[in-house]
């Protein structure tokens, strides 16, 4: 299948270099890109054919990726809406409902929008993935193809579940670094030097997510088995505990999934 990825930032270079690295060959992926440096990396890096024309970068290819921001899918959407045809279309911009995107693309039928996240850029990524009623199966399959290049993949039966993947996984690395960057602070204020106290943080996290995925424990009995009766675990959870760590951090991730829901709002306005 031939691919043209309208944007060529950081994500669609991502996707590109998995798919390269899974088999897929250079002269399969177009990419339509405005920045001329972008256009030069891309070609240089992957050996891709570069566009700046979203229409001379849609002809050859089967899939059109919108890899744009939200903000400016609207206006890439116009510029391809004549030119798709019958073409699978995936977007990967946040927010945007795909009624919105059907509207922008002449009523096109062929849409699977997907919501992935950052760790895509070393292909340990998770993908959520809502496909509209007459996306045929085939269709999905090789939406499946190439985004498993960069990680997981799950289908939500229900586009406003990806609100939830959003803020669950797709804000999710954030979260991550935010608890790590605390995990390093406090080992430097404990006197460890700031490299040695990243190295414990990222690989305890390292571990503690490898395990929990092998584990057929549930999270809270992973939990409990390092945690001892009187012990330091016990004591730092407790702290947690009487600072609502938890729910904060529960309130935090619902204000990201309302977020995404009024992004689909505002951008389905434009």
């Amino acid at each position: 299948m031939n691919i043209t990825f309208i944007g060529g930032g950081n994500m669609a270079k991502a996707m590109i270099g998995g798919l390269i690295h899974h088999g897929f060959t250079p002269s399969q992926v177009c990419v339509a890109e405005i920045n001329a440096q972008q256009r030069r990396q891309l070609a240089d890096e992957y050996g891709v054919t570069t566009t700046e024309s979203i229409p001379d970068g849609t002809h050859c290819s089967e899939i059109i990726i919108f890899a744009v921001k939200p903000q400016q899918l609207h206006e890439a959407a116009s510029q391809a809406a004549q030119f798709l045809q019958n073409k699978l279309v995936i977007s990967i911009a946040a927010g945007v409902r795909t009624s919105d995107l059907s509207q922008w693309l002449n009523q096109h039928k062929f849409i699977i929008r997907a919501m992935p996240n950052t760790p895509a850029l070393i292909g340990k990524g998770i993908t959520g993935l809502y496909a509209l009623p007459l996306v045929s199966s085939h269709q999905k399959e090789q939406t499946a193809a190439i985004l498993k290049a960069v990680g997981t993949i799950i289908w939500v039966d229900k586009e406003a579940q990806l609100d939830a993947v959003t803020a669950l996984s797709g804000s999710g690395p954030a979260y991550v670094f935010y608890f790590l960057e605390a995990m390093q602070e406090a080992g430097v204020q404990l006197g460890l030097t700031a490299d040695t106290a990243k190295l414990l943080a990222v690989q305890t996290f390292l571990g503690a997510t490898d395990l929990a995925a092998q584990s057929n424990d549930t999270l809270a009995i992973l939990r409990t088995k390092v945690t001892s009766k009187g012990g330091t675990t016990e004591q730092a959870l407790l702290s947690m505990e009487q600072s609502d760590i938890k729910n904060a951090f529960i309130r935090a991730m619902h204000t990201a999934c309302d977020r995404s829901r009024q992004m689909g709002e505002t951008f389905g306005h434009i």
